[in-house]
């Protein structure tokens, strides 16, 4: 049975949209079955009509890409989550999803999992391998397995050689993601999807007359 992936996101203008698609591309290409899900947006109205590019991607996807849901966690065998950095951490609507999943991890639905992250922001330097390390705090508390990029490819050099997980320099006004950080995040979305193979063959049950 195809391990089932969960590719999990918050874009304000579309940058992280672009990669976590491409993610999910990654995770069908090896095998997965995936659900591409957004977090629910928590800004106010106003603050996002003041940004025209804000405004255009919340249009773009409201009605296109499903809100995630706990039970969407639950389903899931492997997780990535994508988030633009915010003062070096993850934007709040992503963290507010999951701080919602508590009852889930204390059933103990959310270890052994295989989980990745991957980041945008508007320098290169402007808190992208702190954000995937802040969230890494969390799945170290889900007891879930951090599967990071590493120097495993030579797309990970291309796309600007950041081991933690792909990420976008989008500048400011942002740009979407180039061709090549798109094929850093396919691979990574891959590379999870072989692992989230791996453990979810070994967490399932033995059927019955069979050891």
């Amino acid at each position: 049975m195809a391990a089932h992936v969960l590719v999990v996101y918050y874009s304000a203008t579309g940058s992280v949209h672009r990669l976590a698609q491409a993610v999910a591309e990654g995770a069908e290409s090896a095998g997965a079955e995936v659900r591409l899900r957004r977090v629910a947006e928590l800004a106010p109205d106003e603050a996002i009509a003041a940004n025209p590019d804000w405004g255009r991607h919340r249009a773009e996807t409201e009605s296109t890409v499903q809100v995630a849901e706990l039970a969407d966690l639950e389903w899931a065998d492997g997780y990535a989550f994508g988030t633009p950095t915010r003062y070096g951490a993850p934007a709040a609507q992503l963290k507010q999803f999951i701080d919602t999943a508590g009852g889930l991890w204390q059933a103990g639905k959310l270890a052994d999992k295989p989980v990745t992250a991957f980041v945008s922001s508007a320098e290169q330097h402007g808190g992208q391998e702190s954000t995937i390390l802040s969230l890494n705090n969390v799945f170290y508390h889900w007891g879930a397995l951090i599967v990071p990029l590493g120097y495993t490819d030579d797309i990970v050099y291309a796309a600007g050689g950041n081991p933690y997980g792909t990420s976008w320099p989008a500048g400011f006004p942002s740009n979407a993601p180039d061709e090549v950080t798109l094929d850093c995040a396919r691979f990574q979305g891959a590379r999870l999807a072989r692992f989230a193979t791996l453990l979810s063959a070994d967490r399932a049950p033995t059927p019955a007359g069979q050891s």
